[in-house]
């Protein structure tokens, strides 16, 4: 046999592509040619691979080796082609079962010694190939990543020769397995620790309810970033199929996965020293940024008026979309960014102005200043915005009343979320404007309501649907069929930045 096929998986953002890694022996001097848009790294593997099969005892072709990666216009890199590559010279060379090959894709770096080493993008990988209808052959150190896409047969290798051994039907591989996590409950921070602030505990819970984004202003330690911490802990656990999109991000990341970790919703909080590329993601060979890597979970950005604006700029497509694209000349990778935003500033560069004590000195000119940093089709997408006052000192006490702990409102979110998908399959702040239109009904008196507060506040289209949207999920808090004037009216009163109140 001169001629072999083995399969593989390349990495293009948090999607796999198949890769049919195709060998031909032809007489002639010998020499070893890779051919298929590969990379530096793959083009290395030429001497890792004729290393590790001669290591293994293994016989290596002296002809003319052609390995081709199809498809030739899909770039690869990394060394997770090298075990598909030696199988399929051994193969043609007829050390290795051609069919039996064929129901197989491998992932796998490989050393000199022919032992197996891991490498990143292998859950995305197995979600693709258990779609294939084929197995799956990995490094031992992917297994509890691979284990995690439970459709998948997925084998456990150390090194070349195990592999081989395989699939001659020698000796079997041992399948992966889910890594058995202890399953006692999760402790979140608890809502009951923040002090007061009734109106900006209650902007939480409707967030939390309806997945809609929110902003706090409001002076220094007046519990701000405290209660954005608190959100992670009111929201809903992560679907299985929620779970396996982030971890999917995180194993293509080239920062790890936790898998202890992989169903928890992930709360990201970026310094406001990042650039644009940090958050959304970049690099030569494109990886997530943190608005993807918050895919399902909570984006937190303190001081937000200090942030660069360019960077602030790039979430305004992300917020519409949930996708985020990264175009270079050789590729294009696109990762879901579907997050909960929530930012934190101060009102002013003092950070004091509309408090009680009179102790801001910025002129009006600086406020407008600092708060024209944020551009008004940003702001537009946040859809509560609201301001957190400085607390009074009787409520600092430690035998001040205190709220209701998390457990108790996570309750009343659940019920409202299931509201929502029992109605239409999504959470309030995904709504389209036709759904939106149908679902946020409102009755005449509270249409001129809404028509007054777009003429008084100026609202623009975007800022007006969300109003609504944020009616919804308040009625749903209440388990309200329809959007009352109270619901109606207390969603208006969250858009204080439009008001100029904060």
């Amino acid at each position: 046999m001169t001629l072999a096929l083995a399969y593989s998986r390349a990495r293009t953002g948090v999607y796999a592509p198949e890769v049919r890694v195709e060998i031909y022996l032809a007489g002639g001097l010998p020499r070893f040619n890779i051919v298929g848009l590969p990379e530096a790294a793959v083009r290395e593997s030429r001497d890792r691979v004729r290393a590790a099969i001669q290591c293994s005892k293994l016989e290596f072709p002296n002809r003319i080796i052609t390995a081709n990666l199809a498809p030739a216009d899909l770039p690869k890199d990394g060394g997770r082609f090298d075990l598909a590559i030696a199988l399929g010279i051994l193969a043609a060379n007829g050390e290795v079962s051609v069919e039996a090959l064929a129901k197989y894709e491998c992932l796998g770096e490989l050393a000199l010694t022919g032992e197996l080493r891991e490498v990143d993008g292998v859950l995305p990988a197995a979600l693709a190939a258990a779609k294939a209808g084929r197995a799956l052959i990995v490094p031992i150190a992917n297994g509890d990543e691979v284990a995690l896409a439970s459709d998948v047969e997925a084998y456990l290798a150390r090194s070349l020769l195990e592999v081989v051994a395989h699939i001659n039907g020698v000796h079997s591989l041992p399948l992966a397995m889910p890594k058995i996590i202890n399953n006692e409950p999760i402790h979140y921070l608890d809502l009951a620790d923040v002090r007061g602030q009734l109106q900006a505990r209650r902007a939480l819970e409707i967030a939390a309810a309806g997945a809609h984004h929110l902003l706090f202003i409001g002076p220094p330690g007046c519990g701000k970033t405290l209660l954005a911490s608190r959100l992670p802990g009111l929201l809903p656990e992560a679907s299985e199929e929620e779970a396996l999109e982030s971890a999917a991000i995180a194993s293509v990341s080239g920062r790890g996965l936790d898998i202890a970790r992989w169903r928890l919703r992930n709360f990201r909080s970026p310094h406001h020293t990042a650039s644009a590329v940090a958050l959304v993601g970049g690099g030569a060979e494109p990886r997530p940024g943190e608005i993807s890597l918050a895919h399902n979970g909570v984006l937190f950005l303190d001081e937000l008026a200090e942030w660069d604006r360019r960077a602030l700029e790039v979430l305004r497509e992300p917020l519409e979309s949930g996708v985020v694209t990264i175009s270079r000349a050789a590729r294009q990778s696109e990762f879901p960014a579907r997050f909960q935003l929530v930012a934190a500033m101060n009102p002013c560069p003092c950070g004091w102005s509309g408090d009680p004590s009179g102790r801001c000195r910025c002129s009006l000119e600086a406020i407008q200043r600092y708060r024209s940093r944020l551009s008004g089709p940003l702001m537009d997408r946040i859809d509560l915005q609201l301001s957190v006052p400085r607390l009074a000192p009787h409520e600092m006490r430690s035998d001040a009343p205190r709220g209701e702990a998390t457990e108790l409102v996570r309750t009343r979110v659940k019920a409202a979320r299931e509201i929502q998908q029992q109605r239409c399959g999504k959470t309030n702040a995904r709504l389209s404007q036709s759904e939106t239109e149908k679902y946020c009904y409102l009755a005449t008196k509270d249409q001129n309501l809404l028509e007054r507060a777009m003429e008084a506040l100026q609202l623009s289209a975007r800022a007006t649907h969300r109003i609504l949207r944020v009616s919804r999920t308040i009625a749903d808090l209440a388990a309200s069929e329809n959007i009352t004037t109270q619901h109606l009216s207390e969603a208006i009163g969250y858009r204080q930045l439009d008001r100029g109140t904060c």
